[in-house]
């Protein structure tokens, strides 16, 4: 059967922050099933939705974000992905942690609330120091697995009303964390609009967003899919904060996520001074172009690079006859393999450490993701590394690969054999 292609409607006439008219493409990926929507074996003969992704950037306030909007309800009331199958992002939200307890001087009298805690991976370890925590998570599936391990959890979008609601039960929090959330909301402003009400009036809001600038000279146009509605420089972040009178007073720059930035925003009239490291970010910036439109017209000819490369080396593993599957059953990695129109008669399987995706079918692709045990079964000649991110940590776990001969494969941001 056909699957079903969703046309863009209304909402692409307009950025969705300032309401400006002037935008311009940045990524056409064509239609796509969202990349989350695995399919179980028993619905294989039914159709998908398709819906366009296509990444258009605003000349009024330099947003970069999705010109079609897929319902957040259609995708995180019931959510696959789960932090805590990464050892490297388990690893990273202890070190987090630990720092902001030692920056900021939390401890039993704080309150920790984050938004989108998924299943507790960072929390947990605010809990095991003995300091009040909150979860705010909409798919009540993996808020539930929170819970279950002691962590406060509730099932909601956190945005302007729930935030009232909150403060109506005495939520005052010393720390905010929303790590990797802002792109997951189809108008950024209305979950920032919230933070004023339940910071305290020196609290901190700690965010973490993948950078745009790394987004654009890495080519990780993957990074791109319908969950993630936007795509942020820290110059578009100062100007988000402000409309709901917060100050972004420092910035760290990291490499998770192919390069993101640590952004720290508090009440505009907080004593917190604004370390020189913001000023400078916003210069290198612009420097680099993210304010020219020639930057993004440049980006589209590397998408299209590294789409015929891996084309290239999967018709030249074909030919000689070595055998091709997938690690890690990520969302970029969807993006990927259909935007590229890659099958199961290409790549003959996936597979990933999260119990909640094995056994299921690739969204659009419909490649089946089974057990990390079954390449030792089947000694693939090559394993394509989806979630390029995490190259070292996938190469370092699975180094048996190399015993028959295996070889690594990533394709972003340009073809490469480890």
């Amino acid at each position: 059967m056909e699957d079903l292609v969703l046309n863009a409607g209304p909402a692409a006439g307009a950025c969705r922050f300032c309401g400006s008219s002037r935008l311009s493409p940045v990524a056409d990926l064509g239609a796509q099933v969202p990349a989350n929507a695995f399919v179980p074996p028993e619905r294989a003969g039914q159709p998908e939705e398709r819906h366009p992704l296509r990444a258009v950037v605003c000349h009024g306030c330099w947003l970069v974000q999705l010109d079609h909007v897929v319902p957040p309800e259609t995708i995180f009331r019931d959510y696959a992905y789960l932090s805590s199958y990464s050892r490297s992002w388990l690893w990273h939200a202890e070190r987090f942690v630990d720092a902001m307890v030692e920056r900021f001087g939390l401890g039993r009298d704080s309150l920790v609330l984050e938004i989108a805690s998924n299943d507790g991976y960072l929390l947990r370890n605010v809990v095991a120091r003995g300091i009040p925590a909150l979860g705010v998570e909409p798919a009540e599936n993996v808020a539930a697995l929170a819970r279950a391990k002691g962590i406060p959890t509730e099932a909601a979008f956190f945005d302007e009303a729930f935030a009232a609601d909150l403060r109506a039960r005495g939520v005052s929090a010393d720390l905010i964390v929303a790590n990797n959330v802002l792109a997951h909301v189809p108008a950024p402003g209305s979950l920032v609009a919230g933070l004023p009400t339940v910071l305290a009036p020196e609290g901190v809001v700690s965010v973490e967003v993948p950078h745009l600038q790394c987004l654009l000279e890495g080519a990780e146009f993957d990074t791109i899919y319908h969950e993630h509605y936007s795509y942020f420089s820290l110059g578009f972040l100062q100007r988000l904060f402000e409309a709901s009178g917060l100050r972004v007073f420092d910035v760290e720059h990291l490499t998770t996520h192919g390069g993101s930035l640590r952004v720290f925003v508090c009440h505009r009239q907080s004593r917190r001074a604004t370390d020189r490291a913001v000023a400078e970010s916003v210069a290198a910036e612009i420097a680099a172009g993210l304010e020219s439109g020639e930057t993004y017209a440049r980006f589209g000819e590397q998408v299209l690079r590294v789409r015929q490369d891996l084309l290239t080396f999967l018709d030249g593993a074909r030919r000689q006859g070595k055998s091709v599957v997938g690690y890690g059953a990520a969302a970029k990695g969807n993006t990927l393999l259909n935007f590229c129109g890659i099958g199961a008669d290409d790549i003959a399987y996936v597979v990933d450490m999260n119990p909640l995706k094995q056994n299921q079918l690739l969204p659009q692709s419909r490649i089946p993701v089974r057990s990390p045990d079954e390449l030792a079964a089947t000694k693939p000649d090559y394993v394509l590394i989806l979630p390029w991110n995490l190259r070292d940590e996938i190469v370092g776990s699975m180094a048996h690969v190399r015993d028959w001969g295996g070889q690594f494969v990533v394709a972003v941001p340009r073809l490469e054999l480890l």
